[in-house]
Order: structure tokens, then sequence, then C-alpha cells
């Protein structure tokens, strides 16, 4: 059961890489710049991506660690 776990948790956390790494695309060859850059949109939340990825993976641990102590 703790390998399973252990695999899971491996999944998700190289998903979640994955997402975060998103949008770090290549623009198109020929331009496109569009009216904010060099292709992508820019949006205030992308300045702190990992920061909410670091503090969203802390939750995570801090509520598995309670309710595993609680043995609901």
């Amino acid at each position: 059961m703790k390998t399973i776990n252990k695999l899971v948790s491996a999944a998700l956390f190289l998903s979640a890489i994955i997402l975060v790494k998103a949008d770090d695309i290549p623009p198109p060859p020929g331009g496109g710049t569009g009216g904010v850059g060099p292709g992508s949109a820019a949006s205030p939340i992308d300045m702190y991506v990992y920061v909410l990825s670091a503090v969203a993976i802390a939750f995570i641990v801090f509520f598995t660690k309670k309710y595993k102590s609680q043995k609901i």
C-alpha cells in the first residue's frame, strides 16, 4: 500500500510540474506579438505560480499529517 501511495504522489507531483511549465511554449515563428508581448498573454498570477505551487504542496502535506494522526 505504501508503494502505491508513493507512486501516486510522484505521478501527481510530475503532472503538477508539467502544468506549471505549460506556458513555456515558444511563440510561433513570424511574429504574432499581439498587444501584450512576445506571443503569450500576461496575467498577474504568472509571477506567483511557483509560490502558489509550493503553498499548495505545503497545505497538502499539513492536512495529510493532521488527518493521519486522527486516524479517521
